[in-house]
């Protein structure tokens, strides 16, 4: 057993520094966040050797313990790793390690946020993605779907009020509807791109807004509610349509954020889900 998984022999570097009075010191949050510290010590330990391909991966209890994290981070974690093609998950059995491949897999980092032109990019992309999964979604969302994206409604309504951003039910409503594909592709490139895509903590532009921000969150939310009208009537063209719109204007607001010089240093990403920039 390698010593990665093995509790009774932490890693200095993981759990933190011995007071001299023998006390262990809570481990640092770095900046990456937990779902960064997470991916970054898994996928050290299986580009050293430490991890072998072929084996299995600590469980989620005993990640969660490690680290001291929810079972959300976690599965964000291994959902990061599965991308980068350096893990798969059996459903049932556990995550394993996969033998290293010699091409070059598709990633996006955060060196590929450094400026708002790469942040646009990478939501024109998701404009491509997420007008197709809409349309899809009005074909064929369930009732259970359909009661998640309203529950993701309301949530956001609710922030709006709580002076909040609004982030996590902005994001969870697109989640859903991913979800509502049928497709599970759909949800795992976005889980991926999840925490990468956080225009609103990068560009202030909820706060720029001429509007003002309460004004500016309603807007998005009239075009949440757009989109989900559009499925919940598996009306197709008019899902494609609503969440194109919804995209592209993201993207101006984007675009009008950043001409006033607000770009923000890279937010901690906590293991919260995150959303389009709105």
């Amino acid at each position: 057993m390698n010593s990665w998984k093995t509790p009774s022999q932490p890693q200095t570097a993981d759990i933190g520094n011995a007071h001299p009075s023998g006390e262990v010191l809570p481990r640092p949050r770095r900046p990456r966040g937990l779902v960064g510290e997470i991916v970054e010590s898994l996928s050290g330990s299986i580009r050293s050797g430490d991890l072998q391909p072929g084996e299995k991966l600590p469980t989620e209890a005993e990640i969660m313990a490690r680290f001291d994290v929810s079972r959300t981070v976690v599965r964000e974690s291994l959902s990061k790793l599965q991308a980068s093609g350096l893990v798969e998950t059996r459903h049932g059995i556990g995550t394993f390690v996969l033998q290293p491949q010699e091409t070059s897999n598709f990633r996006i980092t955060a060196e590929d946020f450094a400026t708002v032109a790469d942040v646009i990019s990478v939501l024109e992309l998701r404009i491509s993605l997420e007008t197709e999964a809409a349309g899809l979604a009005a074909q064929r969302r369930t009732p259970e779907n359909l009661q998640a994206m309203q529950s993701a409604l309301q949530a956001f309504q609710h922030s709006i009020y709580q002076d909040s951003d609004a982030v996590p039910p902005d994001f969870q409503f697109h989640m859903e509807v991913a979800h509502s594909t049928g497709n599970r592709h759909f949800a795992d490139l976005m889980t991926y791109l999840g925490t990468m895509i956080i225009p609103r903590t990068r560009v202030n532009t909820m706060h720029t807004a001429p509007e003002g921000r309460l004004n500016y969150l309603e807007r998005v939310h009239g075009e949440h509610e757009s989109i989900f009208n559009a499925i919940r009537d598996q009306d197709t063209e008019a899902a494609r349509a609503a969440m194109r719109t919804h995209l592209a204007n993201s993207r101006e607001r984007l675009r009008r954020g950043s001409n006033a010089h607000t770009m923000q240093p890279e937010a901690e990403l906590a293991g919260l889900p995150v959303h389009a920039p709105h």
